[in-house]
């Protein structure tokens, strides 16, 4: 039986990917934040156990937990745990700046550290990193989290060439819009973080907050948003394939913007995210 840790269960992708790998058959460790979304997914019937990217003490007991469970062994890692902080760079302090990397990089950096252990230790691996889009183009008000992204990106392309020839493989998810409740929690960062009356952006922080307060609900019929499942198979694909891909594009903005990225100069480029931006938040 294949054994799998994944972060960022409590909803959305993860919860959707651990269910419908339990189903196959794999034995899926699924970890969430907070205490309440663990008893959750136990009385669901996973084998669950908190783990805070925040912290470097709950990653590793998480990690102990899972060997417990395993005789010490570890096939593969998902890294999907991550939120979105909203605002203009001018408005995010340091502090908010760290608490966006302490979740979106350092503490995947220390998990993913951890388990590489793990697997050089058994002889194979696979370590899967749920980026985005926007780990690959920008969108104003969202400098924090497209920057956690990028770093995502250029941490896991090292990360693969300095594990060539291990027998460990990794790969980058980029998936575009997808429903969960990556608005809901976005919308309550910014709210808490991001100082509005005192910012030079409050005319459009009105509209950012407005479109973030959006249910998912209201989304269903935009064609370029798709389900969780829409993860699945990618992740499917880069878990089993004996040459996975260094990099699986989901939904078709993340195509789009993945070829006008090479084909066009920054100028242009910048016109059509531009362009997205002030369409959205008008």
């Amino acid at each position: 039986m294949n054994t799998i840790l994944i972060t960022g269960c409590s909803s959305g992708i993860g919860y959707y990917c651990a269910k419908a790998l339990k189903e196959e058959g794999y034995k899926v460790f699924a970890t969430a934040k907070k205490a309440e979304d663990v008893a959750r997914l136990t009385n669901e019937g996973f084998l669950s156990t908190q783990l805070d990217l925040d912290s470097s003490r709950s990653i590793h007991a998480a990690i102990n937990w899972v060997l417990s469970q395993t005789d010490g062994r570890l096939d593969a890692l998902f890294n999907n745990g991550a939120y979105g902080q909203p605002g203009a760079v001018e408005d995010l302090s340091r502090e908010v700046l760290t608490k966006q990397f302490e979740t979106n990089l350092f503490g995947t950096h220390e998990l993913t550290c951890e388990v590489i252990k793990i697997m050089r230790a058994q002889g194979h691996g696979r370590i899967i990193q749920n980026s985005s889009v926007l780990g690959l183009i920008t969108l104003k008000y969202r400098g924090a989290y497209n920057a956690s992204k990028f770093a995502l990106e250029g941490l896991t392309d090292t990360l693969r060439q300095e594990l060539t020839g291990s027998n460990i493989f990794v790969s980058l998810i980029e998936p575009g819009p997808i429903e969960s409740d990556f608005r809901k929690n976005a919308y309550n960062a910014f709210l808490t973080h991001i100082p509005q009356q005192e910012s030079f952006h409050r005319p459009v922080y009105e509209a950012v907050e407005k479109r973030l307060a959006k249910q998912s609900a209201e989304r269903k019929n935009d064609p370029f948003t798709l389900g969780p499942e829409a993860v699945l198979k990618p992740l499917k694909h880069a878990l089993t394939h004996p040459r996975p891909k260094a990099r699986y594009y989901v939904t078709t903005p993340t195509w789009i913007f993945a070829l006008l990225r090479r084909i066009l100069p920054t100028c242009l480029l910048d016109k059509i995210l531009l362009k997205i931006s002030d369409d959205e938040n008008k």
